[in-house]
Order: structure tokens, then C-alpha cells, then sequence
């Protein structure tokens, strides 16, 4: 009798690698994408970019602006724009949780990831506050610290 092996995808299809570097990302959320037919062909393919993107909240609604998800190659005329506003769907309960958060000096809200759930298409978006620059080079300094130990720790184990 064959055992039923569950075949594990990696469902993430673009990561903001830059928001770890310049925020301290304080808490996280997840949120569905309104997103176009060819635009969930687009992502399934990874054609996804969120380097500079960002959110803002206006009328109680969440938008994810300047996400970068590039056309889909076999489209036609009917193509989305890759740079358009997307809405993000969020409960009016945690559009307000996170708004009263963001009123303190210095948070943005940063996208972290997208990435698929049971088929659907999410983001964690990020609750942030900017890094200063000795703040980044303390983290770097950590960074590097941390892997000299696991070097050393390593060597001596063998």
C-alpha cells in the first residue's frame, strides 16, 4: 500500500528584502489582495516586486500602492496595469487597530511578503518604524557577530 506523501510548496512569491534593513518591523497582519485575473496568473509565475511599495489607509480602507506585479506574459489587450492601487481587504476592526497605532510618531505600514493561502493571495504587511543610521549598523554589527559564533561553534565541533 503507498503512503500518501504531502507535497509541501513554497506558496511565497516575493519578499521586501530592504524592510528588515530600514524598519523594526514592532507587529504583523495579514491581509487579502483585490487582485485581477491576470494578475493572480502574473503572481503564480513569481512576476511579483515590492521593493518601494507601501500602504496607506484612506476612508477606512487600506490600499497597497507602487506594488510592482508585472503582466502577464500570455495576456492580451486586456492586461493589468503592473503598477496600479491595489485594496487591501482588512476588517474595519483592524483597519482602526492598526490606524490608532500608526498615529505615533515615526510607523508606516510596509507589505513584507505575498504569498498564497488555500489558493488565495495574501500579504503581510508590516507594522514599522524607521531605522536610523547607527541603528543599521548596530544590526549589521549583530548580524556578524552572531555569524562568527556559529563559525566558531561549528569548527569546534568537528
Amino acid at each position: 500500500m503507498a503512503s500518501m506523501v504531502e507535497k509541501k510548496e513554497d506558496t511565497t512569491v516575493a519578499t521586501n528584502r530592504k524592510a528588515h534593513h530600514d524598519y523594526f518591523i514592532e507587529e504583523t497582519i495579514e491581509a487579502g489582495l483585490s487582485l485581477q485575473g491576470t494578475e493572480v496568473k502574473s503572481l503564480r509565475l513569481g512576476l511579483a516586486n515590492l521593493a518601494d511599495s507601501y500602504v496607506l489607509v484612506r476612508n477606512e480602507e487600506a490600499f497597497l500602492f507602487n506594488a510592482n506585479i508585472s503582466p502577464y506574459p500570455h495576456g492580451n489587450i486586456m492586461n493589468h496595469e503592473p503598477l496600479r492601487t491595489r485594496k487591501l481587504l482588512l476588517h474595519k476592526e483592524e483597519i482602526r487597530k492598526i490606524l490608532s497605532k500608526m498615529t505615533q510618531k515615526g510607523y508606516a505600514l510596509i507589505p513584507l511578503k505575498i504569498y498564497f493561502v488555500r489558493g488565495k493571495a495574501k500579504t503581510l504587511i508590516g507594522l514599522a518604524k524607521g531605522k536610523k543610521a547607527h541603528d543599521k549598523r548596530d544590526t549589521i554589527k549583530e548580524k556578524e557577530s552572531r555569524r562568527e559564533l556559529e563559525r566558531v561553534v561549528k569548527e569546534r565541533n568537528r
